[in-house]
């Protein structure tokens, strides 16, 4: 990807902070900044063919999403386009024949600036969400070629079609994106001459784990929600010389877990990417298919061992017979086989980690294990953080960032025709738009995880400020 320079007529340089595509044909003066002659100047209205769009969200629920879909709508119904939300993402598109037509009210809704009065600061999410996942049954593009296991991705099309939809904006995680890949991909197959229906996505996730973006919407203010929180145990336990072992969303990397802890001043925190080492051990377990493969598992034991070390400095050296612990929920994956047998996953093959219950587990093994090192008991408290954080009255920068994909929705669509790629922001919200390709992989059709780095200087922040403990 490059910068794009242009020159303007007055001899001034305007630099487009908009990254391009390998091979992606340069912006268009007539459409993004010829008629941007003052600086109050609004923007022109793009020349496009879109008389009817439609927005989607689907996944977990992230502060900001109303940021997201009221500015992507309002920006096409200024330039004289329909929008319409549909309900509860895919849940009643994957249900659609002509038999059972999509009901207004019921499946869909008119985005109208009436429907969006002061929408954009506001919790919730303006027309629901859902995980019902339309490509649950494609994990292969020789899979789209299989009537039956493309029929859901069929029904999303014909359901968007029976409405008159001619482009799909999609918000949610990445299990989101892997849905909009796969629905253009099912729509690259489609005999020539059928109608295309443009799909660009647009990342959510308070887990902030995604490639291709810095930071996510509804990241910054899931993190001070949980700091929040954490700051107010801290205190709990001190009054009660307790701990509390939180267990924290952040279902693949430990963003959302680091980020709370740095900020609510946890004495240690404990992710998916800390379990390394000694702390990792390995398993060979057996699939549902019968194939057997060998699964890198969590050393409960060593990883009890080290919370243990950090309850006996802050007791033994500092007088601090209390503290808060951060386990990312994460972790749950590394648990040895046993301890998952008979726990559900939900469509796209996630183990249901609420039923888990990871901070309860850990509290007992670690009270045990510090009343066998010291002969003394101490009280360890489990609780699950996360949920109340997805709703949170979004801050300003999560407004900003989500406004700015929201707008980056349109511009992709209508300003340069895109289909098939991630609205991203880098820098000072400033606008890129990465390919579904660079973000999927080809042959399996699922993304990436953005790892917190080991060793990075977000992951060594956290070693810094929490209890230190000499290994």
């Amino acid at each position: 990807m490059s910068p794009c320079v242009v020159a303007c007529e007055n001899g001034r340089t305007l630099r487009c902070t908009q990254f391009l595509p390998s091979g992606s044909p340069p912006p268009l003066r007539n459409r993004e900044i010829e008629m941007i002659t003052e600086t109050l100047t609004s923007p022109p209205k793009a020349t496009h063919q879109f008389r009817r769009v439609a927005i989607l969200f689907a996944g977990g629920p992230a502060p900001g999403a109303n940021a997201v879909i009221s500015t992507a709508a309002i920006s096409f119904l200024k330039s004289g386009c329909e929008v319409l939300g549909m309900k509860h993402g895919y849940s009643s598109l994957i249900d659609y024949s002509p038999e059972k037509p999509l009901e207004e009210g019921r499946d869909w809704v008119h985005l109208t600036p009436e429907f969006m009065k002061r929408s954009r600061s506001s919790q919730g999410i303006l027309i629901g969400t859902a995980r019902a996942n339309p490509g649950k049954l494609v994990s292969s593009p020789e899979h789209l070629e299989d009537p039956d296991r493309s029929a859901p991705l069929k029904k999303v099309y014909e359901g968007l079609r029976s409405l008159g939809v001619e482009a799909l904006i999609s918000i949610g995680g990445d299990d989101t994106l892997k849905t909009a890949n796969k629905f253009k991909m099912f729509q690259d197959r489609l005999p020539a001459g059928s109608p295309r229906i443009p799909v660009v996505h647009l990342p959510k996730t308070i887990d902030n784990d995604y490639m291709g973006i810095d930071f996510t919407f509804g990241y910054f203010t899931a993190v001070d929600t949980l700091a929040t929180e954490l700051r107010n145990l801290i205190y709990d336990a001190e009054a009660a010389r307790a701990y509390f072992l939180c267990e924290s969303m952040g279902r693949s990397a430990g963003w959302l877990a680091y980020g709370a802890a740095i900020s609510g001043e946890a004495s240690l925190v404990i992710s998916v990417e800390d379990i390394h080492g000694r702390y990792r051990s390995e398993e060979t377990v057996t699939d549902p298919s019968g194939e057997t493969r060998v699964k890198p598992v969590m050393n409960v034991q060593e990883v009890v061992g080290r919370i243990v070390k950090t309850m006996r400095v802050r007791e033994e050296k500092e007088n601090k017979p209390f503290g808060v612990i951060v386990l990312a929920e994460g972790l749950a994956e590394y648990l040895p086989q046993s301890q998952l047998e008979g726990i559900p996953r939900d469509d796209h093959g996630h183990i249901s980690i609420s039923h888990i219950q990871l901070g309860r587990m850990f509290s007992k093994l670690v009270a045990d294990e510090y009343a066998r090192q010291t002969g003394r008991s101490r009280k360890v408290v489990g609780l699950q953080l996360g949920y109340e954080a997805r709703c949170a009255k979004p801050h300003a920068f999560d407004i900003m960032l989500g406004s700015q994909l929201g707008v980056g929705a349109y511009r992709a669509l209508a300003e340069r025709g895109l289909n098939g790629v991630m609205v991203s922001v880098s820098g000072q919200l400033d606008l890129n738009y990465v390919p579904f390709e660079e973000l999927v992989d080809p042959a399996t059709l699922v993304t990436v995880v953005r790892f917190v780095e080991r060793g990075c200087d977000f992951h060594r922040l956290a070693r810094f400020l929490e209890t230190y403990v000499n290994e």
